[in-house]
């Protein structure tokens, strides 16, 4: 295994991306938050869930949701409180 010699430079693309990185994610949180409905495939990306498991959180009763014409709708304070309400606390 050869050495790799990391130059400031590198270091200064390496922050630039992160920061990038971190700017997109905040944004897309961002975009949640200014929204009071959420559709399964917005919860599904946020919670990083499979369609399966949002499906059976739905069914156990564990996030509320509302069907309109066919169309899921999860509000965003409920998806917050399940996520408070299971929070685990090691002691």
């Amino acid at each position: 295994m050869g050495v790799r010699i990391i130059t400031t430079d590198d270091l200064r693309d390496f922050k630039i991306e992160l920061l990038e990185e971190l700017k997109a994610l905040l944004t897309r949180d961002g975009e949640y938050k200014s929204k009071k409905w959420l559709k399964s495939p917005e919860v599904r990306e946020l919670l990083g869930i499979s369609h399966g498991t949002l499906q059976n959180l739905r069914i156990n009763g564990t996030l509320p949701y509302s069907k309109v014409g066919g169309v899921l709708y999860y509000d965003y304070q409920d998806i917050i409180q399940v996520i408070e309400n299971n929070k685990i606390h090691n002691t």
